[in-house]
């Protein structure tokens, strides 16, 4: 064998299940429980899919989440590290999202965390919220001067999304809630010059931790943002990325997705209602995935083909990323 097809084995072998991936079950539960939203971000493919004809304006059914934390609470103990409420829209709209992030909080037997924009987190929402018990609460907020916000979070008011922010992080101090609150911000050129400021600004305001995101193409789907990150990429030699191994996606049509970051529905893989999360991870189709990423041979799998996005993910001791945080959370509960 030559050395450079040696190299090139021994490199591969780094891309499997090892730390918190895991082989019987995914690490990560990511959970869309609705495509609607209040905001349309510039940095967001949401306003494009509300036009497409994939957007139906739909919510997860209650049903579908009570059979993922069973799932959760049977298969996944010592295996998930969390669920995670986030979606393609503001979880906070779904009718029965409270109803539903609690039953994962008081079920699953795992951390539950909950992304959101923090609109309409008002004084009703937000004690409904740490009733619920929900373990952290990220909101996502993106500038630290409302004329910017105003102009990334379109439709959003920076006065009424901070005060509530602010309001949470009281109540949590006050009732010694054990709620961790996150803010986070997409670092992109219409804010760079206040992430110092932002960031700065929520520490000194108690937040547990101020999440700094680097952009991404949501899967492609953003087009500028899609150029500037194949140009990039394209001096770096591709490796496989780190979803396959670690997450799936439970949408608000009821399907199961190997990527969360698909607007446009090119990964799904499988209809929950017939079938199981266990099932779809250990199954052929997430086998043949992950081969095709070890390979870099996408030719049959062309929606991770064209997307960029895989070098804004972090393999478990390769930087510091989202899952290093909330296990910080989970030991510091124990």
């Amino acid at each position: 064998m030559d050395t450079a097809r040696k190299k090139s084995q021994q490199e591969d072998s780094r891309y499997d299940f090892y730390g918190r991936l895991k082989a019987e079950f995914p690490s990560q539960i990511i959970v869309d429980i609705t495509e609607v939203c209040n905001l349309a971000c510039v940095h967001c493919p949401h306003p494009e899919f509300k036009k497409s004809k994939h957007y139906g304006a739909r919510y997860l059914e209650p049903e579908l989440n009570a059979k993922m934390v069973e799932e959760v609470r049977q298969h996944g103990q010592g295996l998930t590290q969390y669920i995670r409420y986030t979606s393609e829209g503001e979880p906070l709209i779904h009718p029965k999202g409270y109803d539903m992030i609690e039953h994962a909080v008081r079920n699953s037997g795992v951390f539950v965390t909950l992304t959101t924009n923090g609109t309409i987190m008002n004084e009703k929402r937000t004690r409904r919220l740490l009733e619920a018990g929900v373990h952290m609460i990220d909101i996502s907020i993106d500038a630290f001067k409302p004329e910017t916000y105003a102009k990334v979070r379109v439709n959003g008011d920076l006065n009424v999304t901070r005060a509530n922010v602010q309001r949470l992080i009281r109540w949590v101090k006050e009732s010694a809630a054990p709620t961790k609150v996150v803010v986070s911000y997409v670092e992109q050129p219409q804010n760079r010059a206040e992430t110092a400021d932002f960031e700065s600004f929520w520490k000194n305001e108690g937040a547990n931790y101020v999440v700094i995101r680097r952009l991404h193409s949501a899967a492609g789907a953003v087009d500028g943002a899609a150029e500037l990150m194949r140009a990039r990429n394209a001096r770096v030699p591709r490796y496989p990325c780190l979803y396959p191994w670690e997450r799936i996606t439970l949408n608000p049509r009821g399907e199961l997705a190997f990527c969360p970051q698909d607007w446009f529905h090119g990964s799904a893989v499988a209809d929950y209602r017939i079938t199981t999360i266990r099932e779809t991870w250990q199954g052929e189709v997430y086998r043949a995935l992950r081969r095709a990423h070890v390979a870099n041979d996408f030719t049959n799998h062309r929606f991770c083909g064209q997307c960029p996005d895989w070098a804004t993910t972090r393999w478990p001791g390769e930087g510091r990323s989202y899952a290093d945080m909330v296990e910080e959370f989970m030991c510091k509960g124990k």
